[in-house]
């Protein structure tokens, strides 16, 4: 027994406030409980990251680490670059969903999950292949293409899209203008 229990025993020891200080104890308990719940449910809210990551700032905020990383300016994020990657992906979606690229106007990368990839992920897949490459060679040691386009330094628009395709998988597709990756040039 807590203090404040023992302490209303004591001041109604007869068995119809027995009830009563049973229920009040119910009370204090249940709504302890849904404090407590309140509480957690706005700590994981202000805390945790949002799952979803797919918001234009999202997809920026992605490039931008990795570039920041290399002394490559910021990218910003532009329509109409992005209505051409909403565009694509809806054609991607309504086939079979095999990762084409488009061969349009922009730098592309593409990313494919048969999960809910987030835009976030997308670029980290991409961003992951810096340790392919070797800057001092230009060269790739397996595959860096996605990574060299995310840091692009003359690439300086970006506009990114998902799209669920109807097996369930997600597909990203992110673009930049102007493209980059040119043969024998360095990204940054």
């Amino acid at each position: 027994m807590n203090n404040l229990s023992s302490k209303l025993f004591e001041a109604y020891p007869t068995s119809g406030y027995q009830i009563y200080r049973e229920s009040y104890l119910l009370w204090l308990v249940v709504s302890y409980s849904r404090r407590q719940l309140i509480l957690t449910a706005l700590i994981g809210a202000l805390v945790l990251p949002s799952k979803a990551q797919d918001s234009p700032q999202d997809y920026v905020r992605a490039h931008n680490i990795a570039r920041a990383e290399v002394g490559v300016a910021f990218i910003q994020w532009d329509n109409r670059v992005a209505a051409f990657a909403q565009s694509y992906v809806g054609r991607l979606t309504s086939g079979p969903c095999n990762l084409i690229h488009s061969g349009g106007p922009y730098g592309e990368n593409l990313a494919k999950s048969n999960r809910d990839l987030s835009g976030v992920d997308a670029v980290r897949l991409w961003v992951n292949e810096k340790a392919n490459y070797n800057y001092a060679s230009n060269t790739c040691n397996g595959v860096c293409g996605h990574y060299m386009q995310v840091v692009w330094r003359t690439s300086v628009r970006l506009g990114c899209a998902k799209a669920r395709c109807n097996n369930g998988e997600t597909v990203i597709s992110c673009n930049y203008d102007p493209q980059g990756n040119c043969v024998n040039e360095r990204p940054y």
